[in-house]
């Protein structure tokens, strides 16, 4: 656990340079600095050259006045998500009877036993293919009369009828094969003859899901350590208040565009705050995040409501609007917009106040206006790299959608004015301005903040053979 100790259990280190060491230029001092950015009365004597912090890192520390101006505005919003979380918690989501397709489907864990060549004309599961060999679209492979056909046994592994036998019909042309001993998810119809009421639907993944997310949180940890460990649970937060809240919020009837904003600013200040510590310049990251949010919800609004974009372009979503007709699917996919775009938001806004403190902390004598102007031109190059990460997102995600309009020989224009893909448009470029606007947003918030910061006439003390005194000091921890 050596690599693990925080910054507050290193021991205090007082003894005065040697004689022949000169006095240290500007930059020196910004390190003095870094080294006291700890919580009053913590034992501190060690400057790192890290940019994050978790609440003992090397940040500059800032004045007691905007310390308060930065409470007054963070408190009352964060007031208000606490409140607007108890308000519309929704308790679970509504119940409701199965309708039996997609995901809305009696599920059952099983198991194939035993698989067996069977031919496909003494099950009747040959079919002629249609004029021209085509398959039908959306449809079952097509497989030539008199073809060899697999009979696989699944016995039924969880539920009321565990252990119940029945028998899937696999062609050779059909794109989910089975083999002996295959873990399966099998769909239960109640209300089909007893023979039909169970049927092979997925294969079940969950070992290589679990395993491969315990390689993720395991590298995590290993290359963030700390940091890391906090990120993971930051992530379980997050996913434990999309899952148990906005979603089920949702679903109860509130309005999608509040509850993804009061959810992702509750996911925002839970993440970031666990991942950087209770500081300073956590909180100018919270703000310009705070800024983009409200830019992305308002462009979002905006122009979703102009191109006239319901939010129900497939079986999916058709299938929430018939089970829950008081959804307003416009606003549930503006709320998909406000989600899709916080993560990467986080990232932007932290990597640029960051840039700014390491920027004071290496020349505590620049202003403000130099201050964003060196830091914008690292925003510059985050903004091409974030952005084009973005669409590419976005078009992966939809790749077989566009592979479907190229098929049909569709142009640009008519792809583009498609309600599916103009959806992907609109999300894209709607939180690419967000991102876009983050950069110079929070860059200003975080040079303003750090060069008011007044911290006291010891901390402006050049430095000399002789140590800062204790007290000056003291008053330099807080950020």
């Amino acid at each position: 656990m050596g690599p693990l100790i925080s910054c507050d259990d290193l021991p205090v280190t007082t003894s005065p340079p040697p004689p022949t060491e000169p006095t240290e230029p500007t930059g020196h001092t910004g390190h003095e600095h870094a080294s006291h950015g700890h919580a009053a009365g913590g034992p501190s004597g060690h400057a790192h050259g890290h940019g994050h912090s978790h609440g003992h890192g090397p940040a500059a520390p800032v004045s007691k006045h905007l310390r308060r101006v930065i409470s007054a505005v963070l408190i009352p919003f964060a007031a208000a998500v606490f409140v607007g979380l108890v308000v519309l918690w929704p308790g679970g989501a509504p119940a409701h009877q199965r309708t039996g397709v997609g995901f809305d489907r009696q599920t059952q864990q099983g198991k194939v036993v035993a698989l067996a060549d069977i031919d496909c004309k003494s099950v009747n599961a040959a079919q002629v293919p249609p004029p021209g060999g085509a398959p039908t679209p959306g449809g079952p492979a097509q497989t030539p009369p008199g073809g060899a056909c697999k009979r696989a046994t699944v016995e039924v592994g969880t539920g009321p009828d565990k252990g119940r036998v029945f028998f899937e019909i696999v062609q050779p042309g059909a794109p989910r094969q089975l083999e002996k001993n295959q873990e399966v998810v099998v769909a239960y119809a109640p209300d089909a003859p007893r023979d039909l009421q169970y049927s092979v639907i997925d294969l079940n993944r969950k070992f290589p899901m679990a395993l491969l997310a315990g390689i993720f949180a395991v590298a995590v940890v290993v290359v963030g350590r700390m940091r890391g460990l906090f990120a993971l649970i930051a992530l379980v937060v997050s996913f434990g208040v999309l899952t148990l809240f906005i979603l089920p919020a949702i679903l109860q009837g509130s309005n999608p565009l509040v509850v993804a904003v009061v959810g992702a600013s509750a996911i925002m200040l839970i993440a970031l705050y666990m991942c950087h510590g209770l500081t300073a310049r956590t909180s100018v990251a919270v703000l310009g995040t705070l800024v983009s949010l409200l830019l992305i919800g308002l462009l979002g609004s905006l122009f979703i409501d102009w191109a006239f974009l319901s939010g129900n372009t497939d079986d999916n979503t058709g299938l929430i609007h018939g089970l829950y007709p008081d959804i307003d699917m416009s606003g549930l996919l503006l709320a998909g917009v406000i989600i899709g775009s916080l993560g990467v938001l986080d990232d932007v806004t932290v990597t640029q106040t960051s840039a700014v403190w390491e920027l004071h902390q290496a020349d505590p004598k620049m202003g403000s206006r130099a201050l964003y102007r060196a830091a914008i031109r690292i925003g510059r190059d985050h903004i091409a790299s974030v952005v084009n990460t973005l669409v590419l997102a976005y078009a992966g995600a939809a790749l077989p959608l566009l592979l479907l309009f190229s098929i049909a020989n569709s142009s640009m224009g008519t792809v583009a004015n498609s309600e599916l893909v103009a959806e992907e448009i609109v999300r894209t470029l709607v939180g690419s301005i967000g991102l876009v606007a983050s950069v110079p947003v929070t860059t200003a918030l975080a040079a303003l903040v750090v060069s008011a910061d007044r911290p006291g006439p010891a901390a402006a003390a050049p430095v000399t053979g002789a140590p800062p005194a204790r007290g000056g000091r003291g008053r330099r921890r807080k950020r």
